[in-house]
């Protein structure tokens, strides 16, 4: 219970009649009338306050997309007659950023809607916490608190390709996604039962009309990629990165890849790993493929431990026997230079490598030039070091002869997709 201005006017005026009464003998006993009076009418509220009952429904989006504000709304529902004043405490699950607010609210026979917004930062499934309430008295002397029954849970899944991205991908395709499945390189091997997933243009008509049943065509795969996104789930990927935490962005980046990659009927597969591989997808392509992608992203977790992106390439080249993309997501500052380095020479021979990494926007923001400041200086010479460090490790990595580069968390989608371009112009060269 939290008195209101009512009750503290109220006490204000028993404390000057008893101040009076230590100066006035006919004033001495005048302080209790207006201390009775606030006594009974807490109680009288206290007793109205447990009458009342009150429901809450949450109405909002069951999957939530990582890394994107979503509206949630809240339903306060008085079955009684009576105005009700109440004010309730809005907040988001931990892991999602939002701006926790009080709301205050009239009910009465209509319901009051109060909405938060919210941006979900890690990947999982989160019970939304029911706000805590407190209730105006009737007499608007106190504020007391109510239990309310609420239940909500909510799921976030890693987000699809915005409207951005798809026509930066198309632009990236040089607008031949037509021409995929035909022309040289893509001759038919056979004819096979449809397949759930598989895209519109390799079905055969003519046979699914003769048969009267789906028939897809087998087409020659010299035109078509395969991908092996390997995601670095180590201690480091729980590192902030804008809206999201490492892990989060590269999971975004993994699943936006996958649905582009369907869409020109490329294979792509999926590997995350840590101190040693945790899960893995071989590359396949179809819609089911990126449904299966996104539903073993969704189950991706930080890891405590360091993470060893040798082992996961040793992994990579033990399963697949054909020349792949592997796309490294990865921590270029604390993973080992020493395993960064083993992983493409074990790459090198049958795959095409690239390792995308994220560098810190406050350090790479830092000025060059020492201003007048004290520590001034050490930020300057803590900057330049943290820049060699990353510039000499992506140097060392296109040594051997794969594509490195470091972005910052709003430009590495496109470092991949750009990534993702350029190879498919060499497997149609």
């Amino acid at each position: 219970m939290s008195l209101r201005r009512n009750a503290l006017l109220w006490v204000l005026v028993t404390g000057i009649l008893g101040i009076l009464g230590q100066w006035d003998p006919a004033l001495r006993r005048w302080w209790c009338l207006p201390g009775a009076l606030l006594l009974a009418g807490l109680a009288y509220e206290a007793a109205a306050s447990r009458r009342w009952h009150l429901r809450l429904r949450f109405t909002g989006p069951e999957h939530w997309l990582l890394g994107r504000p979503h509206l949630m709304r809240l339903t306060f529902i008085h079955g009684g007659r009576a105005r009700v004043t109440i004010q309730a405490a809005l907040a988001a699950p931990e892991g999602f950023a939002a701006e926790a607010h009080i709301e205050s609210l009239r009910l009465a026979r209509e319901p009051g809607t109060a909405e938060i917004r919210a941006r979900a930062r890690r990947l999982g499934r989160y019970s939304w916490p029911v706000p805590e309430i407190r209730i105006s008295g009737p007499l608007g002397l106190a504020w007391w608190p109510k239990h309310v029954a609420g239940e909500c849970t909510v799921t976030v899944i890693p987000d699809i390709v915005n409207r951005s991205a798809r026509v930066a991908g198309d632009r990236a395709g040089g607008g031949q996604r037509a021409h995929l499945g035909g022309g040289a390189g893509s001759e038919i091997l056979q004819l096979r039962d449809y397949r759930h997933g598989d895209p519109l243009r390799i079905i055969d008509w003519k046979a699914s009309a003769r048969r009267r049943n789906l028939i897809s065509r087998e087409l020659s795969e010299e035109r078509h990629l395969e991908i092996m996104i390997a995601i670095d789930a180590g201690r480091s990927s729980a590192l902030a990165a804008g809206e999201v935490d490492r892990l989060g962005l590269y999971v975004n980046v993994a699943a936006r890849l996958a649905q582009r990659a369907a869409e020109f009927d490329d294979a792509v597969g999926i590997l995350v790993f840590a101190s040693q591989p945790l899960a893995m997808l071989p590359p396949a392509r179809g819609d089911a493929a990126v449904v299966r992608i996104r539903r073993m992203l969704s189950a991706c977790r930080v890891q405590q431990g360091p993470s060893n992106p040798t082992l996961a390439a040793a992994r990579i080249r033990a399963m697949s026997h054909r020349r792949n993309l592997v796309v490294l997501l990865t921590d270029l500052e604390d993973t080992s230079q020493e395993q960064l380095i083993q992983a493409v020479r074990l790459l090198r021979p049958k795959h095409f490598t690239f390792v995308a990494g994220l560098e810190n926007a406050q350090i790479m923001a830092l000025p060059l030039a020492p201003d007048e400041e004290p520590l001034a200086p050490y930020r300057t010479l803590a900057a330049c070091e943290y820049r060699h460090a990353l510039s000499s490790r992506v140097r060392a990595l296109r040594a051997l002869g794969a594509a490195a580069l470091t972005a910052r968390p709003e430009h590495l989608d496109q470092a991949v997709f750009e990534a993702y371009r350029e190879a498919r112009l060499r497997r149609r060269a």
